[in-house]
């Protein structure tokens, strides 16, 4: 079979679920995905022949997207703000709205500290590293906590970070804030589960292949916002910000939890959809007394 009927009938099938132009694009990337070659590359070989072995490796992605597998597990891979990232079902698919809390993060840290001391960051819940990598990569004068509770996608963040040649960030098993001690950082991001536990979208799309633990959390989806804001102020650097990605109707609860916390100069942010997706929280200038 030539390479370009292989692709019509991958469409075929593909568009029964998907767009064409979707199905076009998955198609294609499926094949360079067998073939090991890029899209130019396709294009210029469309009247190749295809080698049945191929062939069979091909047709097996196809049905596995068709059984709606995410085309993230299937390749094993997905680009995040100029990344190239390693994902498996043991992490969170990175999004590009998630890019709107990196956007967030690097427009409060300095490109060129004056000073001495190194810009601490905290990701909390780093899956595979998409957003601490995100912000390393670009501030290289930070260092960069990358924490998770799996120790599954931690080792994933960790071959992400090699791979990269990123070395400016440390990833630590731990629950939330549970392992860290007398440690105060100038920002504090995370994109932690926030869907209800009943919603239906759950059980539909490529959520129904991700790890729940990393996408629901309680009745209202609020328990592990909850956890973070309420314990935030104890390892936040006077004037640091606390950045949390949410639903698109979370916007207003998160807002008052992080007044509730005393948290100020809350502001909520768009993504490119028009959603509101990120809310900021400053910490006072005055440092909390619980320890110092």
């Amino acid at each position: 079979m030539k390479i370009a009927h292989a692709l019509a009938s991958a469409l075929t099938a593909l568009s029964e679920t998907s767009g064409n132009n979707e199905a076009k694009f998955e198609a294609q990337l499926l094949l360079q995905h067998t073939l090991n070659v890029n899209r130019a590359w396709l294009i210029a070989h469309e009247d190749d022949d295809l080698a049945p072995e191929k062939l069979a490796g091909f047709t097996q992605l196809v049905d596995r997207r068709l059984n709606g597998e995410p085309i993230a597990y299937i390749l094993g891979e997905r680009e995040f703000y100029g990344l190239n990232l390693m994902v498996t079902p043991d992490t969170l698919i990175p999004r590009a709205d998630t890019e709107t809390l990196v956007e967030a993060a690097l427009s409060k840290i300095p490109s060129h500290n004056p000073s001495s001391r190194r810009t601490a960051i905290l990701d909390l819940g780093t899956g595979s590293g998409a957003i601490a990598l995100a912000i390393a990569k670009n501030r290289p004068q930070a260092d960069v906590i990358a924490i998770d509770a799996s120790p599954a996608a931690l080792a994933i963040a960790q071959r992400n970070a090699g791979h990269l040649q990123i070395g400016n960030v440390q990833f630590v098993l731990s629950d939330w804030f549970a392992v860290l001690e007398n440690t105060r950082f100038d920002v504090i991001v995370s994109n932690p589960p926030y869907i209800e536990d009943t919603d239906a979208h759950l059980q539909q799309g490529d959520l129904r292949f991700e790890p729940l633990s990393a996408l629901a959390s309680g009745a209202d989806g609020l328990d592990d916002i909850r956890r973070i804001i309420d314990g935030c102020l104890l390892y936040l650097q006077p004037q640091g910000w606390l950045m949390l990605e949410h639903g698109y109707n979370q916007a207003q609860p998160v807002a008052d939890l992080m007044a509730q916390a005393g948290l100020l100069n809350i502001e909520t942010i768009q993504d490119l959809g028009g959603n509101d997706r990120v809310t900021i929280g400053k910490n006072p200038l005055i440092v909390s007394t619980h320890w110092d």
